[in-house]
C-alpha cells in the first residue's frame, strides 16, 4: 500500500480530556504517521487519545469495549478486501453506533468506488492516501470531530428531553401535593443524570422551600448532605439562601454557577422554591432541561391545586350533607367527622392502600343520606319503633344507595356503596339486601363498625351514651355476627387510639 507524506507543522500540549481517535489500518506505518502528525494537536481545548487496530475484527472489539470513539480512520483492504467496508456495516448496524465519524482511507481507490460507498455504508468522508497531507489530515480530524461533538449535543438534548417528558410524567401521577413536591426533588437529580453518590457528595444538596404568607421561609424535604435532618432555612448555606429568596423576589428561576432555584406559585398565596446545590457547574444543556421541566411542573402543579381544591369541595360538601342529615334527626353532627376519621384509620389498619382509605373517609359522612327520605314521625320519634315504623326506618338504605347511585364520580360510587351496605350483616341478618361475610363490601362493613362505636359512645334521642367497658363487651358478643371478626380484632386491639377519636368534640 501506498506510503502517506506529510509536510512538518507546529503542534501544541494536549489537554486532559482528549477525544478518541482510532486507526484502524493494517500497516504499521500508517498508525505512526498519524499519531506523530496528531498527537500533540489539540482541538477546542481538547488534545487526542489513539487507539490502534490492524485488522476489521480487531476494530470492531476495541469499539465494543472502549466509550465515545469520535473518529476513525478506516482502511479498506486489510484481512479481506473489502474488510473495512464490512467493519463498516457492522459498526452501524451491529453496534449500532451512529455517532462516531468513519473516514475511509484508501490505497486503492479503484476497490471502493467513493459514491457508492459513502451512501452504501454511511461513510462521512472518503480519502486517498495520497491526498492526505498533514494540513489536511488535522482539516480533517477537526471536521469529523466537531460534527461528533454537534451530533453528542443533539443526542444530550434528546435523552434529556426524554428525562424531562419521563420525570414529568412520574411526577404529575403523585395523588397528593405533598407527594408531588417530593417527588421534584427526585426527578431534579435524574434529568441532570446524577448518581446517588453525587448526590450525596460534598456541596450536591437538593431542597423544596415553602413561602409562608406571614413571610417566612420553610425547609420542607432534602436530598444530600442534610437528607434526614431537620432544617432551618437560616441553617442553609449563605448561596444558597441567597439564590432562593431571589427566586422568590424575582418570581423566576435562577441559575447560578452550580446552583439551581425553580419558583412555583399557585393558588392565592402558596408559593414553593426548588433548588438544586450541584458539585459542579451547570453546563447550558442542563440550564435548557431544568427551564423546560420548571415550565412543565408549573403547569402540572397548578392543575394539581385545582385539583385538590376540587376534592376538598366535594369531600366538604358531603360532611356538611352529612351533619345536615344528622341534625335533622337530632344527633351530633360531629358524628359523621368522626366516623370518617374512624373509617380511615380503621381502613389502613386493615390494609387498604392511602387512596382507597381517603376515598372511604370523604364518602362515610353520607352513610346515612337515605334519612332524607324518612317521616319526622319516625325519625325523631325518641321511643322504640314499631316493626312497621322500623321497616320505613330500614328503607333508608336503599334511598341513599339509589341517590348517588347513578353518579359516575369515585366518590358518590362510593357514596352510594356505603349507604346501601352499612347495615348489612356478617352473618346475613341485616338489610336491605341480606348479605352476608365478605359479600359485603369493605367500605359498608368499616363504615358499620365506625358507625355503631361512635353513636354507642354519645347520647342520642332514643338512648343514653354508653361506658366504653358495654361498648367492648358488645363488639366481643357481636363478633362474626354483627361485625367483620377481623375489624372488630383491630378496634379492640387499638381501643386507645379509636376511643381517642369518638371523644372528639
Amino acid at each position: 500500500m501506498n506510503d502517506i507524506m506529510f509536510a512538518e507543522e507546529t503542534i501544541e500540549e494536549a489537554s486532559s480530556a482528549p477525544w478518541k481517535v482510532l486507526i484502524v489500518d493494517d500497516e504499521e506505518s500508517v498508525h505512526t504517521i498519524t499519531k506523530s502528525v496528531l498527537k500533540n494537536q489539540e482541538i477546542d481545548g481538547r488534545g487526542i487519545e489513539f487507539f490502534s487496530a490492524f485488522s476489521g475484527t480487531e476494530a470492531i472489539e476495541i469499539l465494543s469495549t472502549v466509550e465515545e470513539i469520535a473518529v476513525i480512520f478506516l482502511d479498506v483492504v486489510m484481512e479481506s478486501n473489502e474488510a473495512g467496508l464490512e467493519a463498516c456495516r457492522r459498526i452501524r448496524e451491529e453496534l449500532e453506533n451512529d455517532l462516531v465519524r468513519i473516514i475511509l482511507r484508501t490505497g486503492q481507490p479503484g476497490s471502493a468506488p467513493e459514491n457508492e460507498v459513502i451512501i452504501k455504508y454511511r461513510i462521512n468522508d472518503y480519502k486517498e492516501k495520497t491526498d492526505l497531507t498533514a494540513s489536511k489530515l488535522f482539516s480533517c480530524v477537526v471536521t469529523a470531530i466537531r460534527s461528533y461533538q454537534d451530533l453528542l449535543n443533539l443526542e444530550q438534548s434528546k435523552q434529556g428531553l426524554k428525562k424531562v417528558i419521563e420525570a414529568t410524567k412520574t411526577i404529575t401521577k403523585k395523588k397528593s401535593i405533598g407527594m408531588f413536591l417530593e417527588g421534584i426533588l427526585d426527578q431534579l437529580v435524574f434529568i441532570l443524570d446524577a448518581s446517588e453518590s453525587t448526590v450525596t457528595s460534598e456541596r450536591s444538596s437538593c431542597y423544596t422551600i415553602a413561602y409562608d404568607p406571614q413571610g417566612s421561609y420553610e425547609v420542607m424535604s432534602s436530598m444530600g448532605d442534610h437528607q434526614g435532618s431537620k432544617l432551618t432555612f437560616s441553617g442553609l448555606p449563605v448561596e444558597v439562601q441567597s439564590i432562593i429568596t431571589d427566586s422568590h423576589r424575582e418570581e423566576s428561576n435562577i441559575i447560578r454557577d452550580n446552583l439551581y432555584a425553580g419558583f412555583f406559585h399557585f393558588g392565592e398565596d402558596q408559593s414553593y422554591i426548588f433548588c438544586l446545590a450541584g458539585s459542579h457547574e451547570l453546563q447550558e444543556i442542563d440550564k435548557n432541561l431544568l427551564n423546560i421541566f420548571s415550565g412543565n411542573i408549573n403547569v402540572a402543579l397548578e392543575n394539581l391545586f385545582l385539583n385538590e381544591e376540587i376534592i376538598n369541595t366535594q369531600t366538604e360538601l358531603i360532611e356538611k350533607l352529612g351533619e345536615v342529615v344528622e341534625k335533622r334527626s337530632t344527633e351530633a353532627s360531629q358524628h359523621v367527622n368522626r366516623v370518617a376519621k374512624f373509617s380511615y384509620f380503621l381502613a389502613l389498619d386493615c390494609g387498604l392502600p392511602e387512596t382507597n382509605a381517603r376515598l372511604l373517609s370523604s364518602a362515610s359522612p353520607m352513610h346515612d343520606i337515605g334519612k332524607v327520605g324518612i317521616p319526622d314521625a319516625i325519625l325523631l320519634k325518641p321511643g322504640k319503633l314499631t316493626e312497621e315504623e322500623f321497616e320505613v326506618m330500614k328503607t333508608h338504605a336503599q334511598i341513599g344507595h339509589n341517590i348517588f347511585s347513578t353518579s359516575k364520580r369515585s366518590l358518590l360510587q362510593a357514596a352510594s356503596v356505603i349507604a346501601l351496605d352499612h347495615h348489612e350483616k356478617w352473618d346475613g341478618s341485616g338489610y336491605p339486601n341480606g348479605k352476608k361475610g365478605e359479600e359485603i363490601h369493605i367500605y359498608g362493613r368499616i363504615t358499620a363498625v365506625a358507625d355503631v362505636f361512635d353513636a354507642l359512645y354519645h347520647n342520642r334521642c332514643y338512648k343514653p351514651a354508653w361506658d366504653i367497658e358495654d361498648i367492648v363487651d358488645l363488639f366481643k358478643e357481636q363478633r362474626g355476627i354483627h361485625f367483620d371478626p377481623t375489624l372488630v380484632d383491630i378496634v379492640l386491639d387499638n381501643l386507645e387510639k379509636y376511643k381517642d377519636i369518638v371523644n372528639e368534640k
